[in-house]
């Protein structure tokens, strides 16, 4: 069932000088569904793919507003991700009162890479299991980060992360010279783009299992949502997809794509998989 004995716990080194807790919680954010964030000069952009654990269930959201400069979306557990998402906001809401201002995208960040760090360090706790994008807007201009559960946090000019996101970070790196200087309707089918090139050849996007939420000067975050969502598709839908998008997958190959196996690993079955999506 363990790699070994050096993961019962997130306090163990092992002695190659890694940590499999968090090793093991960033593999949940590699199980999520994908989502994409991109930037130009005045705006910021998320895009992300919806799951529905059965067909008698609504998708399961994956972008959240948290004030009205800053949003995030998610691939791993979507608990963790709330208790992330109520904490960001009380931590905007902390700064409106106290300095009638809204809080720096990058302070925000910050914080959160704080709060991770402290679940990997103290005995009894686990890592948070959820990859998070931040898109906000301040003074500084717009802005993408990337946080994970090791507690490491990035500026990006354009990142995806989630089940099959190497594939959306080829198209990102392949056009990034792009966006800069995109208008905002460019640069959301930039990131629908992307975004569908994490699916299998069969699948394709839909007002049904897509989101989209934008931010930038004079634009608070907007999400759009189900038929909102159709304005942007249609942008894309007579396009050609690139002939390297993946390929079918089988089905367990679709849920736990992105995880290591090593020898002696067993891996989980399919009722077994994080509850994220």
């Amino acid at each position: 069932m363990f790699r070994n004995q050096y993961d019962n716990d997130v306090t163990v080194w092992s002695p190659q000088g890694r940590i499999h807790q968090i090793e093991y919680a960033m593999e949940a954010v590699k199980q999520g569904s994908a989502t994409v964030g991109l930037k130009s000069k005045t705006h910021a952009v998320l895009v992300a793919l919806k799951r529905a654990p059965s067909e008698l269930s609504a998708h399961q959201k994956k972008i959240i507003a948290i004030d009205e400069h800053v949003g995030i979306s998610i691939a791993g557990l979507t608990a963790d991700a709330r208790l992330l998402s109520k904490f960001m906001r009380t931590e905007c809401l902390n700064s409106r009162y106290a300095f009638d201002t809204s809080l720096p995208v990058s302070r925000l960040v910050a914080s959160v890479g704080n709060k991770s760090q402290i679940n990997t360090q103290r005995y009894g706790r686990r890592p948070f299991g959820v990859g998070i994008l931040i898109a906000g807007y301040d003074e500084m201009g717009p802005h993408v980060y990337q946080t994970c559960p090791s507690a490491n946090y990035f500026d990006c000019k354009a990142m995806a992360i989630g089940s099959r996101s190497q594939s959306a970070r080829t198209y990102l790196e392949r056009n990034m010279d792009k966006f800069l200087d995109s208008s905002l309707e460019e640069l959301v089918k930039h990131g629908l783009r992307a975004l569908r090139d994490t699916l299998p050849q069969e699948a394709e996007l839909t007002t049904k299992n897509c989101s989209v939420a934008v931010v930038g000067k004079d634009t608070a975050f907007t999400v759009h949502e189900d038929d909102n969502v159709k304005q942007f598709l249609s942008g894309i839908d007579t396009e050609k997809r690139r002939a390297d998008a993946p390929p079918k997958a089988a089905p367990m190959e679709q849920e736990a794509e992105g995880t290591a196996t090593t020898e002696g690993d067993q891996q989980p079955k399919q009722e077994d998989q994080p509850m994220e999506h």
